[in-house]
């Protein structure tokens, strides 16, 4: 059951070009939480009045994780937040990653490489961990107690100089489920990989939000059945996601 709660900021640090981590005291919300959810933030100017959502990147006991890039004015805020601060937080919200004992590709993108850790620590079965950056890498040292990992960045600086498909044909990988989260191209991508060899791809959105828990309509993504609540062919990211089964959703 989601719930709109002030937690206290335990810590707050940058870890790459503006990427931040930050963790906060949040019990309410992390004995709750699943892999594959988010919270919404929300700023204390109140000029902002609609939260941010973000990914959980890791829950340790009443330890929320968030790491979140700045984007705009919002997240900008809430970089300049120090240890010891309050925050307004909403979660847990949407829904998770099923957990299949299958052997497993992980795959992040960006800013979708963070919720994939939480789902590295529950997932039980050989995973295979892809990570994808444009250049500067974050986090995927604290991958590696959960599997093999490979990474791929677009200018070569670190592992292969290309995307995580191709990590996957150059290491001759295969599996028998995917999890992935990451930028719109890349999901087309691992839909089209997980339909040419007969796979289930589990993919999380990410798309801009408003209300956060599915009223507002601000953030659906075209699917293949009619949603029961807008009457069209529709799913609310926020709501029916952010994970769907890929063979649900269209990525355009």
């Amino acid at each position: 059951m989601r719930k709109k709660i002030f937690a206290k900021i335990l810590s707050q640090s940058r870890i790459g070009t503006g990427i931040y981590d930050i963790r906060l005291e949040a019990d309410e919300i992390a004995r709750e939480a699943k892999p594959g959810q988010f919270v919404a933030v929300y700023a204390k100017d109140g000029s902002r009045l609609l939260p941010r959502p973000v990914s959980i990147c890791e829950v340790r006991g009443e330890m929320l994780r968030l790491v979140y890039r700045v984007v705009g004015e919002g997240t900008r805020e809430f970089a300049s937040y120090r240890a010891g601060e309050t925050l307004a937080v909403m979660g847990p919200l949407g829904n998770g990653f099923p957990l299949e004992k299958k052997k497993a590709f992980l795959i992040g993108g960006g800013i979708g490489i963070p919720p994939m850790l939480e789902l590295a620590k529950h997932l039980d079965c050989e995973k295979q961990i892809l990570l994808g950056y444009r250049d500067e890498v974050f986090l995927h040292s604290e991958f590696e107690a959960y599997g093999q990992v490979y990474l791929a960045t677009e200018d070569g600086s670190a592992g292969i100089k290309g995307t995580v498909m191709d990590a996957i044909r150059e290491n001759g990988l295969e599996a028998d489920v995917i999890y992935a989260c990451g930028p719109k191209p890349m999901l087309r991508a691992v839909k089209a990989y997980a339909e040419t060899n007969h796979i289930t791809a589990w993919i999380s959105m990410e798309e801009r939000m408003a209300c956060g828990i599915g009223a507002c309509l601000a953030c659906v993504c075209e699917s293949k059945d009619r949603d029961e609540y807008s009457h069209v062919h529709n799913k609310r990211v926020c709501k029916d996601g952010p994970v769907f089964d890929a063979r649900e959703v269209e990525l355009g």
